[in-house]
């Protein structure tokens, strides 16, 4: 009847008004994008012996710069920062993928994969920033050299890098913060390896200008200010080198920087490239986007300890008198 029918239309404006105007959370998303790869599991294998590593030496060289007091000056503390901020990026992706890839559990609840986006963003952000105070410190101690210990001080550095920290935490906080206000009314795949911001915000019924105009703006600023800054320091530095008189000097000026150059390519690289693609709508194998940016989240904190320790003649001064007091307490023992 014409009643029923007026009935059914009602409850259904109801519903759809309803539907609308609430936020419809669901219980959590399931990761799914490294299953449709070609020897994901050889992949993830090898991501968990880079994160052992990676830990490893880590959790080593922040240790050796904790306990010896001769390495508590403002170069060191920029190195252990960046330690600290590899080995926590490092540890919000791959503990995961283990979950997910090797245990087969790819189910991540709502409220986890909130903590693990703004985890893993956060001290991504923090990444680039870590590099601009080892270029700013190695800029102090080449262009400053009789300056340098009244310019860079423990406290000024101390307060670089929780000025740093601070700006992370909160500017990524909104970010995260907003997907909680969205509806997630259809597919709860996430095709990336981790509970990603974009691959979430995907999945998203309603408008999300606001979101992807925050993200985009937050990944440009994460770009371009750090490797403006970096060219800076870098542009400073190279002026200082070519005034010197002594090729010696030079070189050895030189030989300081390298290890933090090399862990500027290896980081931005990717990032860049990526960004350029999916800015520009060059269409390419989106796998190879994922591997390509957890690659650049893990090598550069796995290549960071690696690189100072062999790198750093203080730090295998120390390496070295810690091997050498190690066998004088345990001398070998001939066997007869």
């Amino acid at each position: 009847s014409l009643m029923n029918v007026f009935s059914l239309k009602t409850i259904r404006y109801i519903i759809r008004g309803f539907l609308l105007n609430s936020i419809i959370q669901p219980a959590g998303f399931y990761i799914v994008a490294l299953s449709s790869m070609s020897y994901s599991n050889i992949y993830v294998m090898f991501l968990t012996v880079l994160y052992g590593i990676t830990v490893m030496c880590n959790v080593f060289l922040i240790t050796i710069i904790f306990y010896d007091h001769r390495l508590h000056v403002p170069k060191f503390m920029a190195v252990g920062n960046l330690a600290l901020v590899d080995l926590v990026l490092s540890t919000s992706l791959v503990p995961g993928m283990i979950k997910t890839y090797i245990l087969l559990d790819n189910f991540v609840p709502f409220k986890l994969c909130l903590v693990q986006m703004y985890t893993y963003y956060t001290f991504l952000s923090l990444e680039p920033f870590s590099l601009c105070i080892l270029s700013y410190d190695r800029f102090i101690a080449i262009c400053f050299p009789l300056r340098q210990e009244s310019i860079n001080t423990n406290t000024r550095m101390a307060y670089l890098i929780g000025a740093i920290w601070l700006f992370s935490f909160v500017i990524i906080l909104y970010a995260v913060t907003s997907i909680p206000t969205l509806s997630f009314c259809g597919s709860l795949e996430v095709h990336s390896y981790f509970c990603d911001y974009a691959p979430v915000l995907v999945l998203a019924c309603g408008d999300t200008t606001p979101q992807w105009n925050y993200a985009t703006a937050l990944t440009m600023l994460f770009i371009t200010v750090p490797l403006i800054f970096i060219f800076l320091t870098y542009m400073g530095i190279l002026t200082a080198v070519f005034r010197m008189k002594n090729n010696q000097s030079r070189y050895k000026a030189l030989a300081t920087c390298t290890e933090h150059l090399i862990l500027v390519a290896v980081f931005f690289i990717p990032i860049v490239i990526i960004f350029s693609f999916t800015f520009f709508g060059i269409i390419w194998n989106p796998n190879v986007g994922l591997v390509s940016l957890c690659l650049s989240s893990l090598l550069t904190p796995c290549m960071n300890p690696i690189l100072y320790s062999l790198k750093t003649k203080e730090i295998r001064s120390r390496i070295h008198s810690l091997l050498t007091q190690r066998l004088s307490v345990h001398p070998l023992r001939n066997v007869h």
